[in-house]
């Protein structure tokens, strides 16, 4: 009785024998293995033992054959187990007699395992992606830990007057930037943001969300002939070059839909960090100069300068 509650469905008798024959099996596999590894020996002639190594090899091949049949009658005569989990009273649903034309109980045992999996897989990816959170960008900026953020709204289209008081309170925030906002298109809003006299940084904006940036020398034209900002043309210089790639690469690693404003006031205090372009030599090398070029890269969380190829 004791056996029945313990191995509900399973013949015990023929699973004791079908480890019996998984032994079996093993040596016969392991004597074919010992016979290709003693080769012919023993026989004086070379025919002889050519004859005796096919005729031990054969049987040791006929062995597992054997072994091998005998343990698949077996694993057909042990029976399924049945499968014990905390679903309650479903359980009952396994004494069903007619389990074969209604078989809810092994789907319902299967549908449990994968909502199982599946919450198993939702916390890995609940954990790979609020490693992506911008807590990082937020301690650069002073920002408490006590004050958390007020809630902004979360949808592409934002008031245009919001945007407007976020720029100018980005503006309030660095007294050696200025930023100067329009809207040439409609609703989307472009910024010149002139950083000391080092360089001028054209923003373009979807709503609160940056879409594009090219960064020029100070003294370089940024408009175009009919007075508009030019946000196609590249720097004439190699170093603002590397600075409009850096900061593209910005805009990928600064990114929190909830709350855009965040990203925007994060990318403004790595921009700020170019202040000392010219004047702050690489972390790294201790150099000013690598190759002709000042250190472009800034650290995304330390804001320390760089040479494209120290950053490695």
């Amino acid at each position: 009785m004791a056996e029945g509650v313990l191995s509900p469905g399973v013949n015990l008798e023929a699973f004791s024998q079908a480890i019996a024959a998984i032994q079996a099996l093993r040596s016969s596999v392991t004597r074919v293995f010992d016979c290709l590894k003693d080769g012919m020996r023993n026989k004086e002639t070379l025919e002889g033992r050519e004859k005796g190594f096919v005729a031990a090899f054969q049987e040791s091949l006929h062995s597992v054959s054997r072994d091998l049949s005998e343990l698949e009658r077996l694993s057909n005569l042990v029976g399924k187990p049945s499968e014990n989990h905390p679903l309650h009273n479903s359980g009952l649903l396994s004494l069903d007699p007619v389990q074969d034309k209604t078989p809810l109980y092994s789907q319902l045992l299967q549908a449990y395992k994968w909502s199982n999996k599946l919450q198993y897989h939702a916390g890995l990816a609940s954990g790979l992606l609020n490693q992506q959170s911008l807590k990082r960008s937020a301690n650069q900026m002073g920002v408490s830990a006590k004050r958390r953020p007020k809630a902004q709204p979360t949808t592409l289209v934002l008031p245009p007057q919001y945007v407007d008081d976020v720029i100018n309170r980005i503006d309030r925030m660095f007294p050696e930037m200025s930023i100067q906002l329009s809207r040439p298109n409609g609703t989307s809003a472009m910024l010149l943001v002139t950083l000391g006299k080092v360089l001028k940084v054209i923003v373009v904006m979807r709503s609160l969300f940056i879409d594009r940036t090219i960064v020029k020398g100070y003294n370089e034209n940024v408009y175009t002939e009919d007075g508009k900002l030019d946000i196609w043309s590249k720097s004439n210089y190699q170093v603002f070059q590397k600075v409009t790639d850096h900061a593209t690469t910005a805009l990928l690693h600064y990114q929190l839909p909830q709350m855009p404003d965040v990203v925007v006031r994060s990318f403004m205090t790595w921009l700020r960090s170019y202040i000392k372009l010219f004047q702050a030599p690489c972390q790294r090398c201790g150099k000013f100069l690598q190759e002709g070029l000042p250190p472009t890269w800034r650290d995304f969380r330390t804001l320390e300068a760089f040479h494209d190829t120290c950053r490695q």
